[in-house]
């Protein structure tokens, strides 16, 4: 049944103490090799979205699973999953897709990839920032277009970056790298968290105590917070109005986090001058389609992590943690 599943990847019959991995994508050509040296692993070899019953029936007799966002595993799946699996792995930091609960109870650890994705991610961030500032949508279209035909004064003034005033709503790992990398371009720092920072780890950034306070004094605003019941939704019309006039908007997190209708209206009145987007609800094939026709949008398809070494090392923490969790030591990135 494996081979069938899988193609060309074949289980050998003879006994192995090596741990048992299911990989359900195809992961970086160094993470695969080690998979292959350290594991009895069975690959993924045409990069198939597995579905739920896929992922059951070929969990049978693995130690763990190594999955991405694109296999959900809701409270069903992971019920459904035989006793052998100890662990849950997965290439992201976001946990939205998995049931923790249902891990939990089931006694799964589950692991994720926090810290290495810091860099690449805070990376695409000022990516966004930059290019909805200084207009490079509207920009490439005009020379894609062969229609730059003169220069002038005022051809796409956008707004500046250095000196500018940065709110981040979520001030965790890559919240805080975000800071660190705007100061490059000597940017204020404000922010909102549900905790606040200690002394040094603010490094001379001011805390809101509400995100309705901290809105207002955001030309800038970053979007970093994670996924939650709490956080879905919460830019919307209400918080949009407390923005700035011609605010600039970045969202890294995830895509529920904004009200579609509310940012799209905002970004034809010019209340919201631009907004660069990594992140979508709907994303990859449902993403609503004014956000490609907006020529104040800058848009890329959900890359934060997206870069060689980054993707490398998430692999490699998850191998780590995986061994470490065998070994019954203490797993950094465990998050139940």
């Amino acid at each position: 049944m494996l081979t069938a599943m899988f193609g060309a990847t074949k289980r050998t019959t003879v006994m192995t103490s090596k741990p048992r991995i299911l990989v359900t994508r195809t992961l970086m050509e160094a993470n695969e090799n080690r998979l292959r040296a350290e594991f009895d692993a069975t690959l993924n070899p045409d990069d198939h979205i597995m579905s739920a019953d896929e992922i059951v029936a070929a969990s049978h007799g693995m130690d763990a699973l190594l999955i991405c966002v694109t296999e959900p595993l809701i409270a069903t799946t992971i019920e459904r999953l035989p006793d052998t699996v100890k662990a849950i792995m997965t290439l992201s930091v976001g946990m939205e897709h998995i049931d923790l609960d249902a891990a939990k109870s089931r006694g799964i650890a589950v692991l994720s990839t926090p810290d290495a994705v810091n860099d690449p991610t805070v990376e695409v961030a000022m990516l966004l920032m930059l290019g909805a500032a200084r207009r490079a949508t509207e920009g490439a279209a005009l020379m894609r277009k062969h229609a730059w035909t003169e220069w002038t004064p005022r051809l796409l003034l956008g707004t500046d970056v250095t000196n500018g005033t940065l709110g981040i709503f979520g001030m965790g790992r890559i919240g805080r790298t975000l800071a660190q990398r705007a100061r490059g371009f000597d940017m204020t720092i404000r922010y909102h968290n549900r905790t606040r920072l200690s002394f040094e780890e603010e490094a001379g950034a001011s805390y809101y105590t509400s995100i309705e306070s901290l809105l207002p004094a955001s030309p800038f605003l970053a979007i970093t917070a994670p996924s939650t019941p709490e956080t879905r939704g919460f830019l919307n019309a209400e918080r949009i109005a407390l923005l700035p006039d011609g605010a600039i908007v970045v969202n890294i997190a995830r895509g529920e986090l904004v009200d579609d209708d509310a940012l799209i209206d905002a970004l034809k009145s010019g209340k919201v001058a631009a907004a660069g987007l990594d992140v979508f609800n709907g994303e990859p094939t449902n993403v609503n389609p004014a956000y490609l026709e907006l020529p104040n949008v800058f848009i890329t398809p959900h890359i934060g992590s997206a870069a060689r070494n980054a993707r490398a090392a998430m692999g490699d923490m998850l191998m780590d943690g995986l061994n470490l969790l065998l070994a019954g030591e203490p797993v950094p990135n465990r998050v139940v």
